[in-house]
């Protein structure tokens, strides 16, 4: 009997973890962080159910870290199998697992000097070595090409239109000729740069993402959201201060400024993009043509810098980034963590939270107990780097620039199907998301189940 055991991302939004087992063989789909709550981050210590020894394949719907970060330290405590992705994923994965590396080295580090640690000495969750050993392991292969990557097991990758190489994952499983969907995380309609997310005909079982289970992005265009902010902010000399995630939502916003820029709907302001991950992974989306939409390709086209407005300046040295503060409004600033967790950001929020004429603009999801989501729910002061920093800045939040499907989109993708999955199986969103997304599933008529952390399903037949 095939089944699922599902070790992360289960009644929660990180952590993706979904370990497919059939007639003895083990494949791991996805290998993320949890992020978040503490007790959420716990787990991340905590050693796999099973031995990563006796995985033997891992597959990667993207990179993002909340579906990667695991892997350094899974190959480091035995997994030596192949580790299937998207080109672009591929691409992506080199920049943000050795960050990833480098953090908990970084952390680590710093618990050892300031001696706060309950261990002596403090050590990384995994190291750049690590990082690097896992990524010598990774073999990728383009959208619909089937491949049989253990005996009996194929694999198809269709488009998920999340971020660049996001991939909609689907199993055969010959000898009882089930299909396995697992959608990853799936992307907007009619979002820039990347093309749609793409139709699959038909499981047997499909695991789906319900993040916006329970949301709308609502009608209005979020690029005349950040058009407002912008203007908004200029006519009160602010600057806008956009935590934004370095791949995928960063592009995205610049993107949407060249154009706002180019059709004269915002003056030309100096737009900072302060993070190095996002710098290397600019490029990386640039040459990737093979996942650009109609619009994207024809600016390439044309000569054109799509990702860029005329004065973008990419920050990369601690020394650049901490000038930015020495510069007053109006102008953007773009910076990680995209929910205000640590890096880059922090030092602007530091240092542009307490003036009201600055705009804090929030453009993704931001998780319970994160610092963004804190600030949303309306805390007036917030710890930054041991500091209580007054909220004094406006706050703003623009939900459809979220990469994630919302849950009419998320319907309007599984109306591909021509039947019914026997199983669909709800994951990657927090409890309310989930049951509402349940409820609206089986309005279809489909079998909905939202398992449990580390519950194993059996799969129909």
């Amino acid at each position: 009997m095939a089944s699922i055991h599902f070790l992360g991302a289960a009644g929660t939004v990180t952590g993706s973890r979904f370990l497919l087992e059939h007639q003895g063989k083990r494949v791991l789909i996805d290998c993320g962080l949890f992020q978040g709550r503490k007790e959420l981050r716990q787990r991340n210590w905590r050693a796999l159910p099973v031995s990563p020894r006796s995985i033997d394949a891992i597959v990667l719907t993207h990179a993002h870290i909340d579906h990667t970060g695991g892997l350094p330290r899974v190959v480091r405590d035995g997994f030596h199998g192949p580790v299937y992705c998207t080109p672009g994923t591929r691409d992506l994965s080199a920049l943000l697992l050795p960050d990833s590396a480098h953090l908990q080295e970084e952390e680590a580090r710093y618990a050892n000097k300031e001696g706060f640690s309950k261990h002596h000495p403090a050590l990384p969750l995994y190291t750049v070595e690590d990082a690097q050993r896992a990524l010598k392991l990774f073999e990728t292969f383009g959208y619909e090409r089937t491949r049989e990557i253990l005996p009996g097991i194929t694999l198809t990758f269709y488009r998920a239109g999340h971020i660049l190489g996001s991939a909609v994952c689907v199993f055969h499983l010959e000898s009882t000729n089930q299909r396995v969907v697992f959608t990853g995380d799936l992307g907007r309609y009619h979002a820039p740069i990347l093309r749609d997310p793409q139709t699959v005909r038909s499981a047997t079982t499909l695991v789906v993402e319900s993040t916006y289970g329970d949301r709308e992005h609502g009608d209005k265009r979020p690029v005349d959201a950040l058009c407002e902010a912008v203007v908004d902010a200029y006519e009160r000399k602010g600057m806008v201060v956009i935590p934004a995630f370095s791949v995928g939502r960063t592009q995205e916003l610049l993107y949407h400024l060249r154009n706002l820029e180019a059709e004269k709907r915002i003056p030309e302001l100096d737009v900072f993009v302060d993070s190095p991950m996002a710098c290397d992974a600019t490029p990386i989306y640039l040459a990737h043509a093979e996942e650009h939409d109609l619009d994207m390709s024809a600016i390439v086209k044309r000569g054109e810098s799509p990702l860029a407005t005329k004065r973008t300046r990419f920050i990369t040295s601690p020394q650049e980034s901490k000038r930015i503060n020495l510069v007053d409004g109006p102008g953007i600033i773009i910076s990680a963590s995209g929910m205000a967790t640590g890096g880059r950001i922090l030092h602007h929020l530091k240092y542009r939270l307490p003036d009201p004429r600055n705009t804090v603009l929030f453009v993704g999801y931001q998780s319970d107990g994160s610092r963004g989501r804190r600030m949303l729910d309306g805390e007036k002061e917030i710890k930054i780097h041991g500091q209580m920093v007054r909220v004094e800045a406006q706050l703003r939040t623009v939900s459809g620039f979220s990469a994630h499907a919302d849950w009419t989109e998320t319907l309007r993708w599984m109306d591909g199907f021509e039947a019914p999955p026997r199983q669909t199986l709800l994951v990657h969103g927090e409890p309310s998301a989930l049951r509402a997304l349940k409820e609206r599933v089986e309005a279809r008529g489909w079998a909905a189940h939202i398992p449990e952390h580390l519950e194993k399903v059996e799969l129909a037949d």
